[in-house]
């Protein structure tokens, strides 16, 4: 298969993606099913017919509104879509074959577990767990080795479970949540444990970065403020993979 045709393949697979995954994003914080039930308007409950669950086309062609009652769609939806999407192309472009699949899966992930934890500071175990075991089964088709990814998944969790432990006894307060080491270790078993210190010091960039920005904006930021630093490592471990891809081997 050509690369083009890899392009197209898991930019579709990343539309749908994109529309499942958004699902969870909306619903599953406030405790409704992503599973059972058919889609529905979020406003007036009327059942979606098949032709208004195209992803992205839909969207665009709704502008936005539920045809019937006007509601605003969660603008949510088509983001999730265009950005899975995105993460498809990237991924067979940097590596067509069966290893863009599983990166653009990683990157799927963790978009997923971004957004959420953004939102509501919150990385569920069962998302984390998802790419914590897809992250070993992908050593059957790309680097690194199972080797690599099994030292990576205990060096990842082993090392911030220690910053967060450490940072409890001193300062009789938490300073990580309990899914941080998880989330890192469940990369570490994506990546291998040569890709952490890259993957921290780039998600420590993107927390200074944020806070930066939140000064420029005139809103200071207390030491006890609670950050997502599940987004900034979910922000960083995709970039990790596509340049270790890119690395020979």
């Amino acid at each position: 298969m050509t690369v083009a045709w890899w392009v197209v393949l898991l930019s579709i697979a990343g539309a749908i993606a994109g529309s499942f995954l958004s699902t969870i994003v909306v619903r599953w914080p406030e405790d409704r099913s992503v599973l059972r039930g058919r889609s529905a308007c979020d406003g007036c409950g009327r059942t979606l017919a098949w032709w208004e669950l195209v992803p992205i086309v839909s969207a665009l062609a709704a502008r936005g509104r539920c045809r019937a009652c006007g509601a605003r769609i969660d603008p949510r939806h088509l983001a999730f879509e265009l950005g899975c999407a995105a993460i498809g192309t990237v991924s067979a472009l940097v590596a067509p074959g069966i290893a863009g699949v599983a990166g653009a899966l990683f990157g799927w992930l963790l978009l997923t577990l971004a957004v959420l934890d953004a939102a509501e500071l919150w990385l569920p175990d069962p998302l984390v767990a998802a790419l914590a075991l897809t992250g070993l089964v992908g050593a059957v088709w790309s680097a690194p080795p199972l080797a690599d990814r099994l030292i990576g998944g205990a060096a990842g969790f082993a090392s911030l479970w220690a910053v967060a432990t450490g940072y409890r006894l001193l300062r009789a307060r938490e300073g990580l949540g309990g899914g941080d080491p998880k989330l890192f270790g469940a990369i570490g078993l994506w990546l291998g444990w040569r890709m952490l210190p890259p993957v921290l010091l780039l998600a420590g960039l993107v927390g200074i970065g944020l806070v930066l920005f939140q000064h420029l904006r005139g809103r200071a930021i207390a030491a006890d403020d609670a950050l997502p630093f599940g987004t900034f490592l979910s922000i960083a471990a995709y970039p990790a993979w596509l340049v270790m891809i890119g690395l020979p081997p």
